[in-house]
């Protein structure tokens, strides 16, 4: 029989650089169970975007990345930017893998990618998740502006592979940094807020960072994005709330607003760092968010 041919768009450097020892398991596996790896590596950031979005151009109908977040965040770029429609598949191979939790893919990623070559072979029909889109940019995971997204970024200079302590070690980082509280204004649906905050968190699913339980309630099916603000806090009810961010318990603190969205627009008094699904964006004042319901095809 002959096998089925299957692109495999690898991050080498996902997970610390796990991922790059990986690649020869992964491709046994995927030879051993019938299909036919073709593997287009990325050497910088961008180049899964732009190979997924060239080959699916040229008529390619499946799409597998290998990686964590940030390069799912570029394929669901790539596909959502060409010209036609493809599925994607997901092998998870990050450090947080945070969308892979959200759509219920094993953390586990030989696993993962047996069960993906299974459902292959069987033809099964893909999934329908919602994607969320911040101005020119889509997101699979979630957005964040302020604080988180400072994390985000200090995190990234970590080149330790320690896992997902690299975002707890950026918060306390980030802490001894500066605390700054920038103005915003905030309209959603329902939802008003004109003053100083920490951070602005939009999410499709429910964690962030790997070990964040930032939004509990989020469902990456059910049309909506989750709105949760911070005020303004001190160090010290950072240290408080930190536990409650793992566990997902700090969404009735005082100093936390939420509401559902479908879409919402954020001001701030300045350019403010923000980031989508990990990965940090230019400094913007202006951010206009809503979610695409059932725009990406997951195998």
């Amino acid at each position: 029989m002959t096998a089925i041919p299957v692109h495999v768009f690898l991050n080498p450097t996902a997970g610390r650089g796990r991922a790059r020892q990986r690649l020869t398991r992964l491709q046994e596996i995927l030879l051993a169970a019938g299909l036919e790896p073709i593997v287009h590596s990325s050497r910088a950031v961008g180049d899964i975007e732009e190979s997924v979005r060239k080959n699916v151009d040229e008529g390619l109908e499946r799409v597998v990345v290998a990686g964590g977040d940030g390069s799912i965040h570029e394929a669901v770029n790539g596909l959502l930017r060409a010209s036609r429609g493809a599925t994607l598949g997901v092998i998870p191979t990050g450090t947080g893998n945070d969308f892979a939790k959200a759509a219920d893919i094993p953390l586990d990623w030989e696993t993962a990618t047996k069960l993906l070559a299974d459902r292959i072979h069987a033809g099964d029909a893909p999934r329908r998740l919602d994607v969320g889109r911040m101005n020119d940019r889509y997101f699979a995971n979630g957005a964040g502006i302020g604080l988180d997204a400072k994390v985000t970024a200090m995190a990234r200079d970590f080149k330790w592979p320690i896992g997902d302590v690299v975002y707890l070690i950026a918060i306390f980082r980030a802490m001894l940094d500066s605390l700054s509280t920038p103005s915003m204004t905030i309209k959603a649906d329902g939802f008003d807020y004109d003053g100083p905050l920490t951070l602005a968190s939009i999410s499709n699913g429910p964690w962030i960072g790997g070990m964040f339980h930032i939004a509990p309630m989020a469902d990456n099916t059910d049309g909506q994005l989750e709105l949760l603000i911070a005020k303004p806090v001190t160090r010290r009810r950072i240290m408080t709330l930190l536990p409650k961010l793992m566990n997902g318990t700090h969404v009735t603190e005082p100093e936390i607003l939420h509401a559902p969205v479908r879409a919402v627009s954020i001001r701030a008094e300045a350019p403010l760092p923000s980031h989508l699904d990990g990965e940090v964006q230019p400094l913007m004042d202006e951010f206009e968010i809503e979610i695409l319901p059932e725009r990406l095809r997951l195998i």
